[in-house]
């Protein structure tokens, strides 16, 4: 990042647009860039100016301070920066909101004239936003989250401002593990809260903190899962293929020279046990667990729904090698097949973006994608490519039944020898697992009112009225089946029926 930044002032670039969280983090590596920049050059010697609506322009050399707090104001004063200047506008992309045409203009002129005068006018904003006149004339630079080394400085710091021993080994990969995915402020704050809370650094009070951040702005949530194979009953082809890609993010996979694997995408009936499988992928992997809701990264305001984009991409690079679960996808890129006519294309672009890194990402973040109704996705993201694999799973046969039951049954405390499983199983026949779980909860109801245990009669009384998927919705099941023949992988195995030979006497 630091040795971009440098490039770009060398070659003459006038304007430059960091986008990040992290403000003091940005000035300190400005302050980095201008110190190499001046051990390189000898004469004419580079110094940093920043400015906001609040201080006015600082010189962070000298400390001296210019009172000029209106935007324009510091714009003119561009004029009387020294040659090789580089002034840094905290929060400008505010008053790009409902842009002033003057100062839009006047922009554009102090950024020709800084070419020729070796200056550069670096915007920093929490977000990309910039008018149609003045895209062209920044380079736009994404800070990243701090890589294991920077929050190994700030857990150093902590621990010798507490008088704490400096954590090595596995304590201290452990420590920076749990806060992957953080700023510098919030890594800072999550290992001083374990200081206090506990005497001492704490991996469980970091990650709980990170879990608390990565939440804030409702696009990403770190799930806690406890899912495991154990707790799905069936799907044998899925679990194996899982199963045999749990070393994929090891060291030893990466000296065997194995690519990281890119993800899945399960389509299949509602409640068939797609939602489980992704919480139990990483568990299989041992790693943590990203659930992103689709739908909120599209926003209202223009260029936000990119930016969200980009804001899921980085924290999910900066947490990997972790698991991004994206649950009913089709509901959140559904809309790009028809965006231009509706929203300006907001759809299309963000859904091709989200393409773009699915085919190129090299960050070691496996992605698990559900679909209830895969007809409702573009055909660019079925490809191969973008997947290692299409999955279907199916409504569940006999053997996985008599499984679902047996977990179910365990789940709630019974004993599953207590029950007639295989009549139980032949009785559910074109039920889903979710739709198992229920029955069997109904007659938990049922049973406590009549202060009894519940029993096949319980259930069979329950069974009585209920209504299964594949009979409610039949057509859209068969024509979701039909699809999946020959265009996925099916999660079970195909079982075939033993019939005897019947012998005239």
């Amino acid at each position: 990042m630091r040795q971009q930044i440098i490039n770009y002032i060398r070659a003459g670039y006038a304007g430059m647009y960091l986008v990040s969280h992290e403000e003091q983090r940005v000035e300190a590596e400005l302050k980095s860039v201008v110190e190499d920049l001046n051990t390189s050059k000898g004469k004419d010697p580079y110094s940093l100016h920043a400015w906001s609506i609040t201080e006015g322009m600082v010189d962070t050399a000298k400390g001296t301070t210019r009172d000029c707090n209106d935007p324009l104001e510091a714009l003119t004063a561009i004029d009387e920066l020294p040659e090789n200047s580089i002034l840094l506008l905290r929060d400008f992309h505010q008053f790009f909101d409902d842009p002033n045409p003057v100062l839009v203009r006047k922009l554009k002129d102090e950024l020709r004239v800084a070419r020729t005068t070796g200056k550069t006018v670096a915007v920093l904003g929490c977000r990309l936003h910039l008018p149609p006149e003045l895209e062209r004339e920044f380079a736009v630079i994404d800070f990243a989250l701090p890589d294991a080394d920077g929050l190994g400085v700030v857990l150093d710091g902590i621990a010798k401002s507490a008088r704490l021993p400096l954590p090595n080994g596995d304590a201290r990969t452990a420590l920076i593990d749990a806060s992957r995915g953080m700023t510098t402020v919030e890594a800072e704050n999550a290992f001083a809260l374990s200081v206090v809370e506990n005497g001492k650094l704490e991996t469980s009070t970091v990650a709980k903190e990170k879990a608390q951040a990565v939440k804030k702005n409702g696009l990403l949530e770190i799930i806690e899962s406890t899912e495991s194979l154990e707790n799905i009953g069936g799907l044998d082809l899925l679990k194996d293929w899982l199963l045999k890609r749990k070393a994929a993010f090891s060291k030893r996979a990466v000296e065997y020279g194995l690519p990281a694997p890119k993800g899945l995408l399960i389509t299949g009936i509602a409640g068939t046990g797609k939602s489980l499988t992704a919480k139990a992928t990483s568990t299989v992997f041992g790693l943590p667990l990203l659930r992103l809701d689709a739908g909120k990264i599209f926003a209202g305001l223009v260029g936000q729904s990119e930016s969200n984009l980009r804001s899921v991409i980085q924290t999910a690079e900066a947490i990997a090698p972790t698991v991004l679960w994206i649950d009913e996808i089709e509901k959140g890129f559904s809309g790009s097949k028809s965006s231009g006519s509706t929203d300006g294309g907001t759809s299309a672009r963000v859904f091709g973006s989200f393409l773009q890194w699915m085919q190129e990402k090299t960050a070691p973040v496996f992605v698990v994608a559900t679909a209830n109704d895969v007809s409702q996705l573009p055909p660019e993201m079925l490809r191969k490519g973008r997947w290692d694999e299409l999955w279907f799973v199916d409504l569940p046969t006999r053997e996985e039944r008599e499984a679902i039951w047996r977990i179910q049954i365990a789940k709630y405390r019974r004993d599953p020898k207590d029950f007639d499983i295989q009549q139980l199983a032949k009785t559910t026949d074109g039920f889903t697992g979710a739709e198992i779980e229920q029955v069997f909860i109904s007659a938990l109801f049922d049973a406590f009112e009549q202060g009894t245990e519940p029993t096949e009669l319980t259930i069979g009384n329950v069974l009585v009225d209920f209504v299964p998927l594949s009979k409610l919705m039949a057509e859209q099941v068969s024509g979701l089946r039909q699809w999946a023949k020959g265009r996925a992988r099916m999660a079970t195995s195909q079982q075939v029926e033993r019939r005897t030979r019947k012998i005239a006497a």
